[in-house]
Parts: structure tokens; sequence; C-alpha cells
């Protein structure tokens, strides 16, 4: 019996696991319908929308939204809702395209779906760039591709990306975006893609009047266009066309594509097709609130079925349930109404945001301008300080080495103007932020006062340093722009004060844990300045009037980049001053302390003397002139090199030839310093690169160290530095090698 029993169980042990992997087969089974069934419909939508037909679209992506929901699938749920919301902007229905996103929202919020929240940007930046707000469009794109690297999406947003970059006026980067367009691989929607950069690059050469690429784009939209029935940019096409031959003064032509605009309109647009898709589209809107009130009806009756029910909660039920329905009703009546003044409202925001741009660019226009005049003034500035210092050093007679010294003092003066005029333009371009790291603050004021001790003392001004000891040695901020602000601060109150003193204060105000409130002072018994002079002493180049500008000198640039550097700490400058008294300059600064950190023990890096004899690099500039001044600056030093005229020649004479290090100019015709620079180190990791650069507004110093680059030096630079530099990155590079 007992071997009976054990020979039935083993028996029934395969009959078991058939059993349970035949169950796991059905559901596997059953859930693989499901999403074939989902990917059907997305399917079908993104075919219906790519051919115009939006109400059929709607129809297929209802259907893929009641499938969700009934399988309690919430990613494809997500999907559903964003595509609603894609859908409806293309009907030009924004409140509905917003109230499916919110609803997306809603469900991210609680769901890990990387995907979902790329797609979720890239509807926030096409919203964006659909109210014109064209850079914080970008940047939400930019959001979006860190989320997700699927291909569709991406390339969905390069085509957004593209439509902005036209808005912005960057056609080159646009037409780029464009043709990477052209040859996508995309999966699901290859050829509408195609069409879509044709039609743009067709209306973007036409803007630039290149009419003959604009046709050849344009037929080619259309051609991809026809063959996969995509109406609409067949309309858009056969419009494009006709101003294109219009433009050519191809009359025939253009009225060829001209009446195929009339056709589609009679066959395609019509009346009837709006009417369609708006009856579709306010049918799903008006089922999915009936759903809701459903969904809420049987929550009301699960929660009266496991209750005792009464005569009361059955009439509130009622009074709810019907006052629900009203609402419902009247929400959707009401809709119409507010479509239509929603029209008037975004056509006057349309306007109000046209000339908003408008005044964006005349302030990109005006910084880009004033960037590459002072880049452009460096290169010159360069040759007149680079010759002065060579004379000088060549043993001048004495009325000779006058007239060099007043040479390199206005060319020193000219540099400090641009720099001046360079540092607004960062700061109003918003491409300035403060740092955040450990320094000493009374060490940064004693700097400031040592450096500008030489001019107090041919002012015959006493300079006096009042800082309270309470403030913590450790603070964090950013130090080189406070030493910036300072250094204007004390700098004009010295040249404003002859025979008296200047007094820089520092006084502790507040502090809970690591928050500090220091109030910082710089006041003079100098000139003054009257009540009217301060209303207008911030604003560039004002210095009060024309006699103090004449018998004092200086741009009127220092106190407004006071103002500016303050606002990046959110601080304001305020001023007390009493003509022929003096003047006083204050704020306020919250920085943060760090006095756990213990103090270290204090050190100077000295400078080295370098011996930079028979060291051989390479030169690469394309300016003759700087050619012959950096060549004569490295022979003083008795340093050899050669010279390459562009990034081309610098790279093929790096790899034929052994050098210690190379000098790399980065603005250069054909190739830049930073791209030669790349490719030098694809097959030279070691040798030492100094960039040598007259930097402008658009040079990112991390962009050089990131390219490859040691070292950077700005042009014009002073000679001590260059060749600090020289002996840091390239003599010390070398003896370490010969070491090893």
């Amino acid at each position: 019996m007992k071997n009976k029993l054990l020979h039935t169980t083993i028996f029934n042990i395969p009959f078991f696991w058939v059993a349970l992997v035949f169950c796991s087969s059905v559901l596997s089974q059953e859930r693989s319908n499901q999403q074939n069934g989902l990917e059907t419909y997305f399917t079908e939508t993104r075919d219906f929308k790519n051919q115009n037909k939006i109400n059929l679209a709607l129809e297929s992506l209802d259907k893929a939204a009641a499938l969700a929901e009934d399988t309690q699938n919430s990613k494809a749920l997500v999907d559903c809702y964003h595509k609603f919301a894609l859908l409806y902007l293309e009907l030009d229905k924004r409140e509905t395209t917003i109230f499916y996103w919110d609803r997306a929202d809603v469900i991210l919020k609680e769901l890990a779906y990387p995907y979902g929240n790329a797609v979720h940007k890239y509807i926030e930046a096409t919203l964006l760039y659909d109210s014109g707000l064209f850079f914080q469009g970008i940047f939400m794109l930019n959001e979006a591709k860190r989320l997700s690297n699927d291909r569709n999406l991406l390339n969905n947003i390069l085509l957004l990306e593209a439509k902005i970059f036209v808005s912005i006026e960057k056609f080159e980067n646009a037409e780029v975006s464009y043709n990477s367009l052209i040859v996508n691989q995309d999966v699901f929607e290859k050829e509408y893609l195609q069409t879509q950069a044709y039609l743009g690059l067709t209306s973007l050469n036409l803007q630039n009047e290149d009419l003959e690429e604009s046709i050849k784009n344009g037929l080619m939209a259309l051609e991809v266009a026809e063959a996969n029935q995509f109406t609409k940019e067949i309309f858009e096409a056969n419009e494009l066309l006709g101003k294109a031959y219009e433009k050519l003064e191809k009359y025939d032509l253009s009225l060829v594509y001209n009446r195929n605009l009339l056709f589609l309109k009679d066959s395609v647009f019509t009346i009837e097709k709006v009417k369609a898709e708006s009856k579709a589209a306010d049918k799903i809107q008006f089922e999915f609130m009936a759903d809701e009130i459903s969904r809420q009806d049987a929550k009301i009756e699960d929660l009266n079925e496991s209750a005792n029910r009464s005569e009361i909660t059955a009439i509130l039920t009622s009074a709810f349930l019907t006052i629900i329905s009203l609402l419902a009703v009247s929400l959707f009546r009401n809709n119409q109404i507010k479509l239509k003044t929603n029209d008037l409202l975004q056509t006057k925001n349309r306007e109000l945001q046209s000339a908003r741009d408008a005044a964006i660019q005349a302030m990109e226009a005006k910084t880009n301008f004033l960037s590459t005049v002072s880049h452009e003034l460096r290169t010159p500035l360069y040759a007149v300080t680079g010759l002065a210092h060579l004379l000088l050093e060549e043993n001048p007679s004495q009325h000779q080495k006058e007239h060099l010294k007043s040479l390199k003092f206005s060319g020193d003066y000219l540099l400090n103007f641009i720099n001046d005029i360079l540092q607004i333009n960062k700061i109003d371009a918003d491409k300035l932020e403060p740092l955040s790291m450990e320094f000493s603050l009374k060490k940064v004021l004693a700097d400031v006062i040592s450096s500008l001790h030489q001019s107090a003392k041919e002012n015959k001004t006493k300079l006096i340093l009042d800082y309270d000891e309470d403030i913590p040695k450790h603070l964090m901020s950013d130090p080189l722009k406070i030493s910036q602000i300072f250094m204007n601060l004390v700098g004009n109150a010295i040249k404003f004060t002859r025979g008296g003193q200047v007094e820089v204060i520092a006084k502790l105000l507040n502090r809970e844990e690591e928050d500090v409130k220091i109030y910082f002072e710089v006041k003079d018994n100098g000139i003054g300045i009257s009540n009217e002079q301060q209303q207008n002493i911030f604003d560039s180049f004002e210095q009060g009037s024309i006699q103090i500008n004449r018998e004092y000198g200086g741009t009127g640039l220092g106190l407004t980049i006071v103002k500016s550097l303050l606002g990046l700490f959110n601080s304001k400058i305020q001023l007390k001053s009493i003509l022929g008294k003096g003047s006083s300059f204050f704020f306020e600064l919250d920085l943060k302390s760090k006095d756990s950190i213990v103090d270290d023990l204090t050190f100077e890096i000295t400078e080295k003397n370098y011996d930079l004899n028979d060291l051989h690099v390479l030169v690469v500039e394309d300016n003759k002139i700087n050619q012959v001044i950096t060549k004569k600056m490295l022979s003083k030093r008795g340093i050899s090199c050669d010279l390459a005229d562009n990034g081309t020649l610098a790279v093929e004479m790096t790899a034929e030839n052994d050098y210690d290090g190379i000098l790399m100019d980065i603005h250069m015709p054909g190739i830049s310093g930073v791209e030669a620079t790349i490719e030098i180190r694809k097959f030279d990791k070691d040798i030492p690169i100094i960039a040598l650069t007259a930097i402008s507004l658009d040079d990112s110093l991390e962009g050089f160290y990131a390219a490859g680059c040691n070292d950077v030096v700005t042009k014009p630079f002073k000679p001590d530095v260059f060749y600090q530099k020289i002996g840091e990155n390239i003599l010390e590079h070398k003896i370490k090698k010969s070491v090893s």
C-alpha cells in the first residue's frame, strides 16, 4: 500500500508541472496579445496623424486608452495621454492638450518611467515653442534627451530643435538638424521625418533667397509626401513651391502649384473634414468626462454597499451625481465659448511675444557686436603691446624709452577698457555665475589694498582696512568676483581722492549656524558726487561730467561692473555722498561659513625663474605680425620654434616632428585651435599644448581644457605670465619625461 501511494505521488508530479507551465504560457500569451493590441492602435494613431486624418487617429487612440485602462497598464495609459495631448495640439486645442498633459503628470509622479518622463518634457518643450519661449524650449528638449535614448523620440526632438533654431535665426544649426533627419533610419516615421526635413529646408532656403535649392528640396518633400499620402505636407509643399517659382519669375510653374492648392482645399481640406475632426475630438473629450463621472458613481456605490444604506445617503448621492452631470454638460457647452475667447487672447499674446522676441534679438545683436569688436581689437593690440615690450628690452635711448612707455601705457589702458566691456557683456548675456569655494575674506581684502598701494601713494592717499575679527576665517563664495568688486570700488575712491584717505570696512552683521551676513563699505574724503549725478552714476560710461572725465580719466564702467557683479550675489550697491566732502559705497553679502575647517599653514606659491634655453616648440598662429612677435619673444629666452599658419598644418607638423610643446592659437581660418588640439590628442596624449586666445564672449575655458589643452594664456599677454606658463607646462614636462 505504501509503495502504491509513493508510485501515485511520483506519477502525479509531472502532471503538476505540465499544468503550471500551461497556465504560465496562457498568461504570457494573453499579456503578449494585449501588448500587440496596444502597439497596433498606436501604429494606427501615428499613421492617421501623419496622413492628417486626426478624427481617425483620435478614434484609434481612444481604443488604446480603453485597453490600457482595462488591463491597468499605467505606462500605456501615460503614452495614450501624451498622444492625446499632441493630437489636440494639432487641432490647436491648447487647453485640452494641457488637460491630458496634466493627467499624465499625475500618473508619472507615482511611476518610474524614464521614457514617459522624456516624452513629457518633449511636449512641454512643444508648448513653450508654440508660446514663443524658444530658449526655454531648447532647455526642456535637452532634459528630454537626458532621460531617454529612444530613436523615434530623439528624431522628433531633433525636428523641434530645427524649428526653434529657425525661429531664433540660427540657420546653420537648423540646416544641420534638417540634413540629419533626411538620412534618418527611424523604424516608425522615416518618411514623415524626411518630408518634414525637406519642407524645413525648403522654407529656410526660400527665406535666405536660395531659390534653386529651395525648389529642389520642395520637390523632394512633395514626392515623399505624395507617396505616403501626407496631405498636410502635400499642401505645404505646393504652397512653398508656388512662392519659390513666383520669386524666380517662372509664373507658369507657380500657377501650376497654386492650382494644386485650390484643388486640395476643395477636395481634402474641406469644412466637412474640420467638422468631423472637431466632432471626434469633442466626443472623446465628453466621453472621458462621462467615464470620470461613472468612476465616481462606482466608488459611491462601493461605499454604500459596505455600509448600511440610508435614505439620506441615497438622496445626497443622487443630488451629488445630478450636480456633477449638470456641471459636465455646462462645461462642455461653455468650452466652445472659451475657445473663441482664447483665440483672441492668443492673438494678443503672439503680438506681445513678437515684440518681446524683437527686444531679445536686439539685445543679442548688441551683445554679439560688442563681443566681436572686443575680440577683434585684441589681435592688433597684441602687436602694439608686444612690439612695445620688445623695443623696451633692446636698450632704447632715453627719449625713445619715454615714447615707448607711453605707447605701452596706452595699450594697457585700451586692454583694460576692452576687458571691462567684455565683463559687462558676459553678465548681460547670463554667462557669468558666482562660484562657491573656500577662501579667506581678510586675505582677499588685504591683497586688493596691497595691489592698489602704489596708486594710493602716487595720489598721497592713505589706505585703511577696518576688518571685524569676528568674521569667520573660512567662508564659501566666489573670491575672484568679490576681489573684482573691491578693485573697482577702491580704485575709484583712490582716483577721486588726492591727499586724503580711503577706508575699507568689513563688519559681521549676523550669524546663524553656517549663514553669515557681512556689511561692506568703501568710503573716502575725496571730491564727492552731487545729488543729480548720483541718479545715473551706475550707468555705463557715466562719470558725472565731461570735466571729471578729462581731469581724472577712466571709462565710466567700473561702477556698472560692481552693480552687475553684486546682482549675481542677489545684493545691491548703495551710495551716500556730499559734494566736496567725500563718498561712501556700501552693500551686504550673504555668505556661508566653514569654521569646521582646520586652519592650514599659510604659504605662498612663488614663481620660478625657469631656464627655457634649448626648448623647441611649434607656434600655431595665422596672423603674420603675431608670428613675428611671438617668435621674437621666444628667442629672447633661448627657445627655438617652427611656425604653422593653420590648424591642419599644425596637425601634420606635430605628427612628423618631435616638439617639446605647442603654442596653439584658437581662432583661425579652417579648423580652429580647439579642433586641431582634438586631432593631435588622437595620436599624442602627452605633448603639452598651451592655448593662446583673444578670448571672446562665446569662448569657454572649460571647452579648451576638455579638448586637451594643458593651460590657457589670453592675448595680449604679459611676458612674465607667458614665460611662466611655458616653464610650468612645457619645461617641467620635458624634465619629468627625461627623468622617467
